[in-house]
């Protein structure tokens, strides 16, 4: 491929979990992945908390918005060849018709924004130390030697799993 996997995250709200995967995504990915968010319902800003661990964690923080999915099903939106779902309510819900068939999987992960109080700060970290773990178990697979079938299922198996002999043998 010519050009960087273009990898879009989805979520609800687009205001923690995807914009996290996606900030994630674009420092480890390299010149090999471009990651986007976007939202079914986006709440129209980033969550603070999740802007304030990318900058703790050394993440560039300026940029991120928390937008609509119908960006990325429009005419001129960048050509998509992942989309994963963040969030049970963005995965049952109906998508948008992407153009160019990517290869879609669900990756569920507690909402970090759902905690009020105190524990809040770890639950946002649980969600950055899943997301991480999936985004390293993409990026470690020999996606030019894989066929979809078998691309699709080991992508599904990393949104089951953290074991990475389990998805990467």
């Amino acid at each position: 491929m010519s050009r960087p996997f273009n990898v879009l995250f989805l979520c609800t709200g687009n205001s923690a979990r995807s914009i996290l995967a996606e900030a994630i995504l674009n420092r480890e990915g390299g010149e090999q992945f471009h990651a986007f968010s976007a939202g079914s319902f986006p709440k129209g800003e980033v969550h603070p908390a999740a802007l304030a661990l990318l900058g703790k964690l050394g993440y560039p923080t300026e940029g991120y918005r928390s937008k609509s999915w119908d960006e990325f099903a429009a005419p001129g939106a960048p050509p998509l060849d992942f989309i994963f779902t963040v969030c049970d309510n963005a995965a049952g819900e109906t998508c948008p018709v992407w153009p160019g068939k990517p290869v879609t999987a669900h990756w569920g992960i507690e909402d970090p924004a759902a905690v009020e109080g105190e524990g809040q700060r770890e639950a946002f970290w649980q969600a950055y130390l899943a997301l991480k773990r999936r985004i390293d178990l993409l990026m470690a697979l020999p996606l030019a030697s894989l066929g979809e079938l078998s691309l699709a299922e080991r992508l599904r198996a990393i949104g089951k799993t953290a074991d990475r002999e389990a998805v990467l043998d």
